[in-house]
C-alpha cells in the first residue's frame, strides 16, 4: 500500500471468553459477506498484546470491538487508549457486560463508536451490523476527503504527516537514514530514497540523488545556483540532469 492510500477497512476483536469471541467473529463474518463489504476480518483474539502487536507493524484503520474485563495485564478501555496511538482515525466499539463502566470511556477520550452492552445475542448481532454499516460509510466519506498521509515508523511509533505539510525528503548524514522536513518540524527516521520515492504520488519529484521535493510547496527555482527555495525559507539542491524535469 502506497503511504497516503486507504487500504481495506481492517476488523478485530478482542474478547477473552472464547465462545463468545467465536460467536462475535462468526457474525462480522457473515455482515460482510452479505453486505458485500471491501472489509476484512484481520484479528480475532483474547490477548490484547496482539492487537497491538499487529497495528504497530501494520498501518491502517481499523474497527476495533473490545471487552472490557480482558482478564489480562490492560483491560479493554486501557487497550483502546494504546489503539489509539497507532490508529487516532480507528473506529471502536466496546461489547461489555459491565454497563455501569461506560463513563470510563469518556475519561480515557477514547472516542468510542458504540457501547454494545452484552444483554442477548440477537441484540448484539444486530448492534455489530450497525456499527460495521457506520464504520463503512464514515471510512469510505474519509476516502475521499481525508488528506493525503506519509506514514514514518520511529522507533515504536508510527508518525502521520500531511502530504501538504511536506518540503522535501532529504538523505542523512546518518547512513541509512533520511529527513523528512515538513513546515513545523523535521524527522530523522530508517529509509532508502528510492523506496521513499516509490510510495509518493505525482507532487513529489527526485530533484536530486540526495533530495525529493513537494513541488505544491516550492517557492522559488534559483537556476544559477541550482538551487529550490521552498514556502517556509528553507532551500534543498536541484542537479542538473534533474532540472529540466522540475520546470517542465
Amino acid at each position: 500500500m502506497k503511504s497516503g492510500e486507504l487500504s481495506v477497512l481492517s476488523i478485530f476483536v478482542c474478547e477473552d471468553n472464547k465462545e463468545q469471541r467465536e460467536r462475535i467473529t462468526k457474525a462480522i463474518e457473515n455482515i460482510v459477506l452479505i453486505e458485500e463489504l471491501d472489509m476484512k476480518l484481520a484479528l480475532a483474539t483474547e490477548k490484547p498484546d496482539d492487537i497491538i502487536d499487529f497495528i504497530k507493524e501494520n498501518n491502517g484503520v481499523g474497527l476495533y470491538f473490545l471487552d472490557i474485563d480482558l482478564k489480562a495485564t490492560i483491560n479493554g478501555i486501557e487497550l483502546a487508549t494504546k489503539i489509539r496511538e497507532y490508529d487516532p482515525r480507528g473506529f471502536i466499539v466496546f461489547v461489555t457486560t459491565h454497563a455501569e463502566m461506560s463513563y470510563l470511556t469518556f475519561i480515557y477520550k477514547v472516542e468510542a463508536m458504540d457501547y454494545i452492552i452484552k444483554d442477548n445475542y440477537r441484540n448484539i448481532k444486530e448492534r455489530v451490523h450497525q456499527c460495521i454499516l457506520d464504520a463503512n460509510k464514515k471510512y469510505s466519506t474519509k476516502s475521499t476527503d481525508l488528506q493525503k498521509i506519509f506514514s514514518i515508523k520511529v522507533d515504536d511509533r508510527i508518525i502521520n504527516i500531511e502530504y501538504s505539510k511536506i518540503l522535501f525528503f532529504e538523505t542523512s548524514s546518518t547512513i541509512h537514514k533520511v529527513i523528512v522536513h515538513a513546515m513545523d518540524r523535521q524527522i530523522e527516521f530508517y529509509g532508502k530514497m528510492k523506496e521513499i520515492e516509490a510510495k509518493l504520488d505525482s507532487g513529489f519529484y527526485r530533484c536530486h540523488k540526495s533530495y525529493i521535493v513537494n513541488k505544491e510547496n516550492i517557492k522559488e527555482i534559483d537556476l544559477n545556483n541550482r538551487c529550490i527555495h521552498m514556502v517556509n525559507g528553507e532551500r534543498c539542491l536541484i542537479s542538473t540532469r534533474m532540472l529540466k524535469g522540475l520546470i517542465e
